[in-house]
């Protein structure tokens, strides 16, 4: 039985040592590595609900991680490698998707609600003052 619990703790630790190295990348330059962090925080993983590549564990999420470095190092910029996401997955990858006639609801939708609220507040008050008056 000891055996057995000392088979999976190396399986265990082989397994967390292999992911961290994984991860491990090199970068030309601090801003590659500060563009890259800021890049996959940005970016959604396509199979994940509500994560980012970075938070993700997921085979794609490790698979765009290590497509975002290697468009950096080969000199893309944010906004292409921003498109070229975007244009693979749509625009689900993007937690702030761009202002559009297909997002304009999402962006604006709130204020436009919290708008015609206040409206009908101040139209049912001023109506109830209204009633008060006469009935007094």
């Amino acid at each position: 039985m000891m055996f057995i619990k000392g088979i999976f703790l190396v399986c265990g630790i082989w397994l967390s040592l292999s992911a961290v190295a994984q991860e491990q990348m090199a970068f030309r330059s601090e801003l590659n590595k500060t563009r890259y962090q800021n890049l996959v925080e940005e970016l959604r993983c396509p199979k994940c609900q509500n994560q980012n590549l970075a938070d993700s564990n997921s085979g794609i999420a490790v698979d765009l991680r290590e497509q975002v470095h290697q468009m950096i190092e080969q000199g893309k910029t944010d906004q292409e490698i921003v498109d070229y996401m975007v244009a693979r997955y749509g625009e689900f990858v993007l937690y702030r998707p761009q202002h559009s006639t297909a997002t304009f609801l999402l962006w604006y939708g709130p204020f436009i609600l919290l708008g015609i609220g206040l409206v009908s507040f101040i139209f049912v008050v001023k109506t109830s003052r209204k009633r008060r008056g006469r009935d007094e």
